[in-house]
């Protein structure tokens, strides 16, 4: 395929997938900077390594399975160099639109989501969130689907629990 050709299909095909690949970085990471990121060196990877990409297949489980392991890596490596933090003294942070809505009564869940070990978080939000079967998110995750499935019940049931202690 040519270059033209290459990109056009590119952006038909992956360019749509942006807010939902954002919205499942941010669930994954927390917060609006390192979700940025991460989608980024997606999109760079997935741009790559277009020409291995089916067209027609499910672009979005493919943009996923980069960004699941894109983020396991990063949690590896992390996990061997001490972690830096940036230290502002501007004030509180204007919190961006995507940041502001969930605030705005979702708050709790977002927060015990958070509050998953990362393993769980993944498996539940394919699940719950974007709706894939179990399956797809075993082939994401390059998990058995008994493991997804244990995952997927565990990870909820640490859920219901961070949620049942909220006051009333």
């Amino acid at each position: 395929m040519n270059r033209d050709k290459s990109d056009e299909a590119f952006e038909a095909e992956i360019l749509p997938q942006l807010r939902p690949l954002f919205g499942m970085a941010y669930r994954l990471t927390g917060n609006a900077h390192d979700a940025e990121d991460l989608v980024q060196e997606t999109m760079l990877r997935a741009h790559r390594s277009f020409d291995r990409y089916r067209p027609g297949t499910n672009a979005r489980a493919w943009l996923f399975t980069i960004l699941h392991r894109l983020r396991t890596d990063a949690l590896r490596r992390r996990g061997r160099r001490p972690e830096t933090v940036e230290l502002l003294d501007d004030g509180p942070p204007v919190a961006p639109a995507h940041e502001a809505a969930l605030t705005s009564g979702h708050e709790e869940i977002a927060r015990a989501l958070a509050g998953l070990p990362e393993s769980f978080r993944a498996a539940v939000v394919l699940r719950d969130v974007e709706e894939y079967s179990y399956a797809e998110i075993a082939k994401m995750l390059d998990v058995p689907v008994g493991t997804v499935m244990s995952r997927i019940h565990r990870g909820r049931a640490l859920l219901r629990k961070a949620l049942g202690r909220r006051p009333e």
